[in-house]
């Protein structure tokens, strides 16, 4: 398993806006990739600019076989609200959950 962390600016009076197309094109296209798991969008509440995209693989191989030409197609039909994100990726080494059946 991996996990992609994106981080956009996106400013506060286009937020919704932009998570609508956000959801839309990249949310939309993700899921249609062999090895896509899940995805969340988080806001910081520290930060009213910075939204956060946690984006779960199968495997790092399943992540990077998109081909760029098909990224840089969703990028484009991003239009105006298209946002450079820093990336960082993670793999998981552990999972601890709570029994919740008490």
């Amino acid at each position: 398993m991996v996990v992609e962390f994106l981080t956009f600016s996106v400013p506060p009076e286009s937020r919704d806006e932009w998570l609508r197309v956000e959801e839309h094109h990249w949310t939309r296209f993700l899921e249609r990739q062999p090895g896509f798991v899940r995805k969340e969008v988080w806001c910081c509440l520290d930060d009213v600019h910075r939204v956060q995209a946690v984006i779960w693989w199968e495997s790092m191989e399943a992540w990077k076989s998109i081909p760029q030409h098909e990224l840089d197609e969703v990028a484009r039909a991003m239009g105006p609200f298209e946002r450079i994100a820093s990336c960082t990726a993670f793999e998981r080494v552990r999972i601890t959950e709570h029994d919740r059946s008490d």
